[in-house]
């Protein structure tokens, strides 16, 4: 990590731990983002190898949605579970983000599922509870980039590598394809990104949404990555690699 990104990730933990989002305390949120969001205006053209100026452009809001949690553990390999890796990612690459410069927010920063926080949607399915409160506080901030972090699971422990799925339009795949690409270079395999039809975030969500699979909990070889400071540290900056590089683009 470059000395100036390990400095202001460093100082953002303090301000990271402990700290809950729902959607009552959305006030707290913009404190938390700091002034720029409110008062950002660029006054000459971004750089590209200068990711520091990028705070605020276009008002760039990007959510990032750590998978499952609480009483959902998702999928699982012995006593590794998904909400923790999820976690895990999700916080690394948000301080990276902010350390760049950019308006993020993490949905959860602790063991507990969104559903907890949903007074306003009557359901008597928790998992339907769970996604629209995702989608509700995606659609509240507004986001515009949403990315929403998952681990894969396969019978077979050969089948690895990171996939990101995307919705049948034409930003949503500009970010998958942007994020594979530098996931493929970690893992170092040539998957393609893959559009999710079924998949609640991507159908409801306005904003440009991806779903990122890090990796199968299920290969030993993705297993050393998943489970590792070091590997999810790695698969954090590949993400925001792809985040930042699809932000340049568009």
């Amino acid at each position: 990590m470059n000395n100036w990104r390990q400095q202001s990730f460093s100082r953002t933990v303090a301000a990271l731990c402990g700290f809950r989002i729902t959607l009552t305390t959305l006030g707290l949120l913009m404190l938390f983002m700091g002034s720029s969001y409110a008062s950002a205006t660029p006054e000459k053209p971004v750089m590209k190898d200068d990711r520091q100026h990028i705070l605020g452009h276009g008002h760039r809001m990007i959510l990032i949605d750590a998978g499952h949690g609480g009483i959902d553990g998702g999928t699982s390999f012995g006593n590794i579970l998904e909400k923790d890796i999820t976690l895990d990612i999700s916080r690394r690459l948000f301080l990276l983000l902010r350390s760049d410069g950019f308006d993020v927010i993490l949905n959860r920063n602790g063991d507990y599922a969104p559903s907890d926080e949903n007074r306003w949607l009557r359901s008597k399915s928790r998992h339907l509870r769970d996604l629209a409160q995702r989608k509700e506080l995606a659609e509240t901030l507004p986001a515009n980039v949403v990315v929403s972090i998952h681990i894969n699971w396969a019978p077979s422990p050969s089948k690895h590598g990171p996939l990101v799925l995307y919705r049948q339009e034409g930003r949503s795949f500009i970010l998958a394809r942007s994020i594979q690409h530098q996931l493929n270079n970690l893992y170092d395999v040539e998957a393609h990104p893959r559009p999710g039809k079924p998949f609640y975030l991507l159908n409801k969500i306005t904003a440009t949404t991806v779903i990122v699979e890090a990796g199968f909990v299920s290969s030993p070889t993705d297993r050393e990555k998943l489970c590792t400071p070091k590997g999810q540290q790695q698969i954090a900056e590949a993400i925001a690699d792809g985040i930042v590089a699809y932000l340049m683009e568009v």
